[in-house]
């Protein structure tokens, strides 16, 4: 089972000025969006425990906070690095959208499409598409709805989204310079 903090907790610790390690594992796009300004940015694609480890220096027994949008790619970080040891990975309940909510300090950029937005988009789209094309072409292409359809039952079920990660590496949820440092982004929460 996966540790949890509400926003209100995290919101509290910054502000006794208890060291924060706050990683947003969603993807690049997204994070410039909208993010906890005490977060840095690492997508839960490109998480790697073991480079994790070597940025802060092989400790595995600190606090090791984790956000997303909403808490499902959060846990699914969670699980991750829980797995290769990390002994303390907490997850914010409910994401960036419930910190947003509960007035924490948020560094606000470019709009972007929410990878949930994309995903749903995209589904329609093969769905309505193999729909078409197996009325006026051949009834085979059906088979792409019932593809998309086994893949959408099979993500709610396993919480794991394949077309979700392939649309993380798309072009347009990258950004050329990352801001992936708070310090880079804006003062702290703890400073303000």
């Amino acid at each position: 089972m996966t540790a949890v903090i509400t926003p209100q907790e995290l919101n509290a610790l910054c502000r006794r000025g208890e060291p924060l390690d706050l990683i947003d594992v969603r993807t690049p796009a997204e994070f410039r969006e909208l993010h906890v300004a005490a977060a840095r940015n690492i997508p839960l694609d490109r998480l790697d425990p073991s480079t994790l480890r070597a940025e802060t220096g092989g400790e595995r027994a600190k606090p090791l906070y984790v956000i997303c949008r909403s808490g499902s790619r959060g846990k699914q970080a969670c699980e991750k690095l829980a797995a290769a040891g990390y002994s303390q990975v907490i997850n914010v309940d409910g994401g960036t959208l419930a910190c947003e909510q509960a007035g924490l300090p948020l560094v606000r950029g470019k709009k972007a499409i929410s990878l949930e937005r994309q995903v749903r988009i995209a589904a329609g789209t093969l769905v309505f598409v193999g729909a078409v094309l197996g009325l006026l072409i051949h009834p085979f292409w059906i088979g792409l709805s019932a593809l998309v359809g086994a893949g959408l039952i099979f993500a709610g079920v396993t919480d794991t989204c394949g077309m979700a990660m392939c649309l993380a590496r798309m072009p347009w949820n990258q950004v050329r310079e990352s801001c992936s440092a708070p310090a880079a982004c804006a003062k702290s929460c703890c400073a303000r």
